[in-house]
């Protein structure tokens, strides 16, 4: 099947564009409960990973070892804007760790955030590495190396210990053994995981309930999730889908979207249904569904209409949540004059195997 319909932007009564994509839906033992498009589509996951690279912090016991507090671990696993609040949260984790923003091999970009960017442009400032989205990853990858005593030289290589335990939590998390991931490196340098988008689903229910996985994957997995659920401002940031997302179901849902189109999502068992399992999704927009620095509230065409189309047919959104997200979902194509002249509009439909 490959990737399939996901989106049609029309025009007048003609159909002028179509977003293609693919989309997973599992439970927590792997079972397929759905999917659009080919669920065993293998695609890098990106910043969506972000939790999972985390989990080495906390089972190491490095977490506790320096107190690390839910809102710091939040940024941990975040795609920030740049804020000064994310800044200053980054900042106060790596005081706690022992290492400063000069140790960080991200690299740089402008805010995410576009006010923060224009207040910086115009004050004559160059972003500092901490502004870049991924400054709290690659913090804690630099804790994670300061617990264990090892050189935070190199800590973006492969081969160095920080990266081979993070792969192994990974692969364990998808079902699959660290051989089968396809290893990138990402944007901010450090290897990013591509595995089928159904693996990537079974990570993300395992996420959500992550019963039997033993103790301290449990305990580690449980504490991401209320991290992230209870501190989305960091996640992403106040006019972004992930954030508004997680704000709009309280604690139900889990969402980290990663570049190029990619998005995953973790729900608590009962958030699609008083029956249903933990749930885990995975949603790949195959050409990348690049937005336009100008959008406001920033993001993609496609990809966060589609997630609301996929929690829709689970009945995880009801109608007062899709109010709530709107700013995200306008389905009006409008022109430079403001009229409308079309509109965008989810064309998949979920074929469900479960549930």
């Amino acid at each position: 099947m490959g990737y399939q319909p996901v989106l049609e932007v029309t025009r007048g009564n003609v159909v002028e564009s179509v977003h293609f994509g693919a989309v997973a839906v599992a439970d927590s033992d792997g079972r397929l409960i759905a999917s659009w498009g080919d669920p065993e589509t293998v695609t890098f996951l990106r910043s969506s990973a972000k939790p999972f690279q985390a989990l080495p912090l906390l089972e190491s016991g490095a977490a506790e070892r320096f107190g690390i507090p839910d809102r710091e671990l939040a940024v941990v696993c975040a795609s920030h804007s740049g804020t000064d609040a994310h800044v200053e949260m980054v900042a106060a984790l790596q005081s706690r760790l022992g290492v400063s923003e000069g140790d960080l091999r991200c690299g740089t970009h402008p805010p995410l955030d576009r006010d923060t960017a224009q207040r910086l442009r115009q004050a004559g400032q160059e972003p500092a590495p901490n502004r870049h989205n991924c400054s709290g990853k690659h913090t804690g990858m630099l804790g994670q190396a300061r617990f264990h005593g090892e050189s935070i030289e190199g800590y973006v290589d492969p081969a160095h210990p920080v990266q081979r335990r993070i792969l192994a939590a990974f692969a364990e998390m998808c079902d699959c053994e660290p051989q089968a991931v396809e290893l990138g490196i990402d944007g901010c340098s450090v290897p990013t995981f591509a595995v089928p988008l159904h693996a990537a689903a079974t990570a993300f229910a395992r996420l959500a309930d992550p019963s039997g996985l033993g103790h301290v994957r449990e305990a580690a997995c449980r504490r991401i999730f209320a991290a992230m659920t209870g501190h989305a401002d960091m996640i992403a940031g106040w006019d972004r889908f992930d954030t508004q997302l997680m704000l709009a179901k309280s604690g139900l849902v889990l969402a980290k979207g990663g570049a190029e189109g990619y998005q995953g999502l973790a729900l608590v068992p009962g958030a699609a249904g008083p029956k249903s399992p933990g749930l885990g999704i995975a949603l790949k927009i195959a050409e990348g569904d690049l937005g336009k620095r100008t959008d406001r509230p920033p993001g993609q065409r496609a990809r966060s209409r589609v997630v609301a189309s996929v929690l829709e047919q689970l009945g995880v959104l009801g109608a007062s949540e899709i109010e709530r997200l709107s700013a995200f979902l306008e389905t009006r194509l409008t022109n430079w004059r403001g009229l409308v002249v079309g509109e965008m509009r989810p064309c998949l439909q979920l074929e469900r195997t479960g549930l």
